[in-house]
């Protein structure tokens, strides 16, 4: 699954990225694989999204979010 796919709400631990490149980006934001992850908010038009990880808020495009393969969380 994908972290673009997920809902306000869902928890997701990162599991690992389908672009290089952009997970370096990411890497650097926090966005670690085994780093757990929540959707907390999804602007109206659904991009972009705010998710809080490694103990702050990060906001990313859906095509960011597209990269991140997660798995859900219980």
């Amino acid at each position: 699954m994908l972290l673009s796919e997920l809902r306000r709400g869902d928890k997701a631990i990162i599991d690992s990225f389908t672009d290089y490149e952009a997970s370096l980006k990411l890497l650097e934001m926090g966005c670690i694989p085994g780093e757990q992850i929540e959707v907390i908010r999804i602007a109206p038009l659904g991009d972009p999204i705010a998710i809080l990880v490694a103990g702050y808020l990060l906001s990313m495009r859906k095509d960011e979010a597209a990269v991140v393969v997660v798995r859900m969380v219980d």
